[in-house]
């Protein structure tokens, strides 16, 4: 049975081409950057976390919420197989229940903060909000988009950034604690305009300052889909 089964909806996802040195830190050991036709990604994402069910169970008050995180991607070699997966730097969530499950199982970088949502819709267009409290400032990330679904090309960029199955994190400095997510290709939304207001300095410390003023790469809307989180195993 997966440790989680859920379903992550409506991911938008801000990316950032960043120099590959300042994660050299953040690389779990085993594991090395995955990059895109020569490029290192960063993607802030915010998204739905909802029908959480943990091995098979409904938590009470914790089966539908927001989540943002920053993450960066890597790949790990096994068998001779290029195995592709993510880092995240922090994950936020609105339910600490979650951030004490996942720092302490998974060894990730969870932070409980007050979070909102909106997803509005009118005859032309879709409009995707999250929102983060950090020392009395709300922090957002706006997506508008076109109404039509239109498939992820293969090989693209988004493809890319959506494509990776694995999470890493450290465990410590020889040991790095491995798990599977699952889902199935997604589909996507065509971004017409965006906005963000993130004080990165004060959420993610200054490594990460420079996003501040770093135009994004790309901007993606994912549709998502039902998703499993299976257990982790160290290596």
């Amino acid at each position: 049975m997966s440790f989680l089964t859920a379903e992550w909806n409506d991911l938008a996802l801000i990316n950032y081409e960043i120099n590959p040195d300042l994660l050299q830190k953040y690389i779990p050991n085993g594991t090395e950057l995955d990059l895109w036709n020569g490029k290192c990604y960063i993607s802030l994402i915010g998204f739905m976390f909802e029908n959480v069910k943990v091995l098979g169970i409904k938590i009470p008050f914790h089966t539908n919420f927001e989540e943002v995180n920053l993450r960066f991607y890597v790949k790990c070699l096994e068998n001779g197989k290029w195995k592709r997966g993510t880092v995240f730097i922090k994950e936020i969530v609105p339910k600490f229940a979650v951030t004490l499950v996942a720092n302490t199982m998974y060894n990730e970088h969870y932070q409980t903060l007050p979070m909102r949502h909106s997803r509005i819709e009118n005859e032309i267009s879709k409009i995707f909000q999250y929102e983060w409290k950090k020392d009395d400032k709300w922090n957002s990330i706006l997506v508008k988009t076109d109404k039509h679904q239109i498939p992820i090309e293969l090989n693209s960029e988004a493809d890319f950034i959506t494509e990776h199955y694995f999470g890493y994190t450290k465990f410590n400095e020889n040991k790095t604690v491995e798990y599977e997510v699952t889902h199935p290709r997604w589909e996507q939304l065509k971004v017409l305009d965006y906005k963000l207001d993130v004080d990165f300095k004060s959420i993610y410390g200054k490594d990460f300052e420079i996003l501040q003023n770093i135009k994004p790469t790309s901007i993606l809307l994912a549709l998502g889909s039902k998703i499993t989180i299976e257990g982790k195993k160290i290596i």
